[in-house]
């Protein structure tokens, strides 16, 4: 399969900046969708933002004009640049992206969540 690896994560000031980076790895033919995803204490997982192998974004409402991902179609890697931070943002940050791998001698479509990284910012 396609495992994901978050980075980056850990407790910020509000007003301030984390990056969170995603690397994927293994026998990867094509990524599709990269993105990020959170989940608050009791909430439900939630749409951060997402960008295209083509490098079209989406961001969730609550993140536009403070949040900004980025790809490194070379390295299989995506960042999350999370500026003027607030409490609100606090959460478990989760990678995904789907494309296709290599399996069993044939390509084979996957879609991969990574484990998560902590995002806290006191209020």
């Amino acid at each position: 399969q396609v495992q994901l690896v978050e980075s980056g994560g850990g407790l910020v000031q509000p007003g301030g900046s984390l990056r969170l980076s995603c690397a994927a790895s293994g026998s990867i033919f094509s990524i599709f969708a990269m993105g990020w995803y959170r989940q608050a204490p009791g909430k439900q997982r939630e749409l951060v933002a997402t960008i295209t192998s083509g490098g079209n974004r989406n961001y969730a409402d609550s993140v536009k004009g403070r949040f900004t991902i980025s790809r490194d179609n070379a390295k299989n890697t995506v960042y999350l640049q999370m500026d003027s931070l607030k409490s609100e943002d606090t959460a478990v940050y989760y990678c995904y992206a789907d494309g296709y791998y290599k399996h069993n001698e044939r390509w084979a479509e996957f879609d991969s969540w990574g484990r998560g990284t902590q995002v806290t910012v006191p209020s």
